[in-house]
């Protein structure tokens, strides 16, 4: 056995200071240090200087961390320290993290992964944040069980769809906790929703309003206001928050052209205007000039909550359209503003125009590699495509319901369509 400098002490003394059962230190050099309680623990102590300090770090217990292995262990947080690291303050923070509560795990989630998400994500994701801190915020996360996140749901009492996210976000927080080896294993995975609240609910289908329908429509006895941007909606087949939330610097009536600026719903894009979208543009942006929308607020409440002006809520067109239904009772089906999109999608393959203009019309995507590369805007066939569907519809306005479902394919002007399949060769 040497007696000096490291690799001072041997198994056989070891083994004999625990028969003996006496308090005591011994080093085995470059700081690693056997000690021995009065009950008989022993374990292997690391004590070493960082910055001038003097620290200690605790490698484990013997025998369970060999005489051999502690040195391996020594030598590679001598290293550390060389490095400048200190192993015994990450140690620390290692351990007040297996004592962390739910709600100090979601707080370092918000700070680590949710502020890198989208901000739609954000905010359906920071609502079931805040569910989930009401309920299991005092619990310590190595405490949660699969029990606990089915209480969460439960006691939550949502619809399918927000239930859902919030077993997403169960999932994802404790995901986090065990990459940050908080927990050794999710509590959330194996958690099923149909088992909690049941199947899924059917997906509504959209609808394709007919002609008739479309006559119905567009002589609504509605709000003027409300029945320029149905007709709006219908006609150039934006999603309601484009136009609700659309700037008038962005309609360039002389142009007959809209610019719908890019968000998480689609690329940025020009939309061609027909002459009587044209004409509906310039009398709705007529009947309020005091605001930067295309539709402002018309509660003095909301336009003082965001500095004096604002747009419309973004239910306002579906309540308007509902509160037609319901007081007036048209013959026409219940629809959503998303379901005009649907509408004018379908008619306009009735109207002959190919797939690739309608997709484009609605700005979707074209699909797979076609969609990566192709990066023409279709501008001259969408152009076409929409003064055809423009005039098809005023076509049912006019026609005081009399218009047949066949006109939309005998009413066709080859000549324009023969134009837009050359463009789209």
């Amino acid at each position: 056995m040497a007696t000096r400098g490291t690799n001072v002490l041997s198994d056989l003394e070891l083994r004999r200071w625990i028969r003996e059962r006496r308090p005591l230190a011994r080093t085995d050099g470059g700081g690693l240090t056997f000690t021995l309680s009065a009950t008989g623990t022993a374990s292997w102590i690391l004590r070493f200087r960082i910055g001038g300090k003097p620290e200690e770090l605790t490698l484990g217990r013997y025998p369970d961390l060999t005489l051999s292995a502690a040195r391996k262990l020594a030598a590679e947080k001598r290293v550390e320290v060389q490095k400048g690291n200190n192993p015994a303050t990450e140690k620390r923070k290692d351990k007040s993290r297996k004592n962390w509560t739910v709600r100090q795990l979601v707080s370092d989630y918000r700070e680590k992964v949710l502020v890198n998400l989208g901000l739609s994500t954000q905010r359906s994701y920071g609502r079931n944040l805040k569910r989930t801190e009401n309920v299991l915020g005092a619990m310590q996360v190595r405490e949660v069980e699969a029990a606990d996140i089915v209480g969460l749901i439960e006691r939550a009492k949502l619809g399918w769809v927000e239930a859902n996210t919030l077993l997403i976000v169960a999932k994802a927080i404790f995901r986090h906790a065990a990459g940050k080896k908080v927990i050794n294993a999710n509590p959330a995975i194996g958690v099923e929703l149909v088992s909690i609240i049941g199947p899924r609910p059917p997906i509504r289908q959209r609808l394709m309003l007919t002609a008739s329908e479309l006559h119905v429509l567009l002589n609504a006895d509605m709000n003027r206001e409300n029945l320029l941007s149905v007709s709006i909606l219908l006609a150039t087949g934006v999603r309601s928050e484009e136009l609700y939330k659309g700037l008038r610097t962005n309609v360039f009536l002389d142009e007959a052209r809209w610019h719908i600026p890019g968000s998480k719903t689609g690329t940025a894009m020009d939309i061609p205007l027909a002459p009587i979208v044209v004409d509906w543009f310039r009398e709705l942006l007529a009947i309020n000039t005091r605001s930067r929308y295309i539709l402002p607020t018309r509660a003095a409440s909301r336009a003082a909550r965001h500095g004096g002006d604002a747009h419309l809520s973004k239910d306002a067109i579906r309540e308007a359209i509902d509160y037609w239904i319901d007081n007036h009772k048209p013959s026409i089906r219940r629809f959503t503003p998303h379901d005009l999109r649907s509408t004018m999608k379908s008619h306009m393959r009735k109207l002959r125009i190919s797939r690739d203009v309608s997709e484009m019309c609605l700005n979707h995507k074209l699909p797979g590699v076609e969609g990566i590369y192709d990066q023409y805007t279709y501008y001259g066939e969408r152009r076409l495509a929409l003064e055809r569907w423009a005039a098809f519809i005023e076509d049912c306005r006019q026609s005081k319901g009399e218009l047949v479902e066949s006109t939309t394919k005998t009413d066709c002007d080859d000549s324009d369509l023969d134009l837009i399949d050359a463009l789209s060769a």
